[in-house]
């Protein structure tokens, strides 16, 4: 079976996040005062071909957690779509 994961990552809420900061000040600068607390992170699509469905979550965990978030400074969360 053939799955689509949709992959987040983001800053952790802890750690200051400078562009999310500069977008939030550019925000009051061109009059939109009603948007603050801007995050930005990171949106991955990726495929997997996998027998199940868990092996696929499995999958894209391990690919998360060994490459593609920093966990030290970043969370991900992901779903997955049958395709």
């Amino acid at each position: 079976m053939r799955f689509k994961a949709s992959i987040n990552i983001m800053p952790l809420e802890a750690l200051l996040d400078p562009q999310g900061k500069a977008v939030s000040q550019s925000m009051g600068n061109l009059g939109i005062n009603d948007i603050s607390n801007v995050r930005i992170g990171k949106h991955i699509t990726l495929f997997v071909d996998s027998a199940d469905e868990n092996l696929a979550k499995q999958t894209v965990e391990q690919a998360c957690t060994k490459l593609l978030c920093n966990q030290i400074m970043e969370s991900f969360d992901f779903s997955l779509e049958k395709v």
